[in-house]
């Protein structure tokens, strides 16, 4: 059985921002698995071997990641919690759903204007009324593939409080 990398050319689907870009939305305890990844000063250092492990879990699951979407939620300079979306239970694995009004806004650049994508999302966010509880990084494609695409499109994802 092939794990879900090894069923495309790519290892990330090109991603379509016009669904995600300025957008309010409602989840209804909506699938993740969750994992942790190591950082230092929130640079991930075994991002690809907890990828490999989740989409392990996946395949011997025989389930699928809608959207190919994966959350980061950057806990602090050593941690980061990585939710997968799945479309079922996934053994062995923490099985967590997210429910709530949530708000998306896309990006595209190098990684380091992270800091100008967070305030502009702040900004945007209040112009609409939104307070949040909690924002996530939706990084839609590895560097390899960024630089295939000619386009790193990053997808801020706030739940609205």
């Amino acid at each position: 059985m092939k794990s879900q990398s090894e069923q495309k050319p790519e290892c990330c689907p090109k991603f379509d921002p016009i669904p995600w870009d300025d957008k309010s939305f409602e989840w209804a305890n909506k699938k993740f698995i969750k994992d942790k990844v190591f950082t230092l000063f929130y640079m991930p250092l075994n991002f690809g071997g907890v990828m490999k492990r989740l989409d392990e879990k996946l395949t011997k699951a025989g389930a699928t990641m809608p959207d190919y979407l994966g959350l980061s939620d950057h806990t602090s300079k050593w941690n980061m919690d990585i939710y997968l979306a799945v479309d079922k239970e996934i053994p062995d694995a923490e099985n967590v759903t997210l429910s709530g009004k949530f708000y998306s806004k896309v990006y595209e650049g190098p990684f380091q204007d992270t800091g100008k994508w967070m305030k502009d999302f702040e900004i945007k966010a209040k112009n609409k009324g939104l307070s949040m509880k909690k924002e996530y990084m939706w990084y839609t494609t590895c560097p390899k593939c960024a630089k295939k695409y000619g386009k790193n499109y990053v997808v801020v994802v706030g739940e609205v409080a």
